[in-house]
């Protein structure tokens, strides 16, 4: 009896109270707080760049320039640098200036750089003359015509004609064949391509070498192995040379009744 007695007494004991966590700090707190001291110093640095690039952006003072100047004139590139007088050190731009200096004839290319505290330097490079183009056009060694009316054309220049538009095409084919020419003791004093893309070209010997318009390179190996041989020894009595033809070539004679030196070969070029 006992026994149960206490067993039914034990039912009502008194329960433990768990006692509530204790508030804590939320986790993501740690972070933000790591985040805005990012934050500020990211805006202290930009701030200071920024005071640095505005105390360095004073306006240009000084303009110096170097190069051969044999075509250009010192003058002309400060008439181009002129409207960038104003700008400031670090925000002159310098793709725009160095554009501006290019458009001056006869320039081929600039560079320009700062230099502290507030100098703007200007390289100028001037353009190479590698040939003439038609009566006073001048082009360069890329075969880009820079100057259309030159006022002096060196008569040391090859003379090069053709179509408008033709320009790279005739200064390319020059630069090819001048070589194998040289190599062959010989010299191209002209070179002519006509509306119907026949080629036709002039000895520094004052002889005529007539291409036509197929086969152009082949003609003129075999000008250069064959009918060069023939003539050399007869420059001066000859006019032309016709290459336009199957597997010869045809002379023709500054005297009608000096004898032809080969027969002229029926041609299967329709241009001649």
């Amino acid at each position: 009896m006992n026994l149960q007695w206490l067993t039914r007494r034990n039912r009502f004991k008194k329960r433990a109270v768990r006692e509530a966590p204790k508030w804590q700090w939320p986790a993501f707190a740690g972070e933000w707080r790591l985040y805005a001291r990012r934050a500020a110093l990211l805006v202290l640095i930009v701030g200071a760049v920024g005071a640095l690039a505005w105390a360095l952006d004073r306006p240009l003072r000084v303009i110096s320039m170097d190069g051969a100047f044999q075509r250009v004139s010192p003058g002309q590139i400060e008439k181009a640098l002129a409207p960038f007088t104003g700008d400031g050190f670090m925000s002159a731009d310098l793709d725009r200036i160095q554009r501006a200096v290019e458009t001056v004839p006869w320039v081929d290319h600039a560079r320009v750089e700062r230099r502290f505290p507030n100098v703007l330097h200007v390289t100028v490079i001037e353009e190479t003359a590698a040939a003439r183009w038609g009566g006073s056009g001048l082009l360069n060694t890329r075969g880009e015509l820079f100057v259309r009316e030159a006022t002096h054309v060196p008569a040391e220049l090859p003379r090069l004609s053709g179509p408008e538009g033709t320009e790279s095409q005739v200064a390319q084919r020059y630069l090819s064949a001048q070589g194998r020419m040289l190599e062959a003791g010989m010299r191209i004093a002209a070179l002519r391509l006509d509306e119907r893309g026949a080629w036709e070209m002039d000895l520094d010997s004052g002889v005529t070498v007539r291409l036509g318009r197929r086969d152009v390179d082949e003609r003129l190996d075999r000008f250069i192995r064959t009918a060069s041989q023939v003539i050399a020894h007869r420059l001066n009595d000859i006019t032309y040379v016709d290459m336009r033809y199957s597997n010869g070539f045809a002379i023709g004679w500054r005297n009608a009744a000096a004898p032809a030196s080969v027969p002229a070969k029926r041609s299967d070029d329709a241009d001649v």
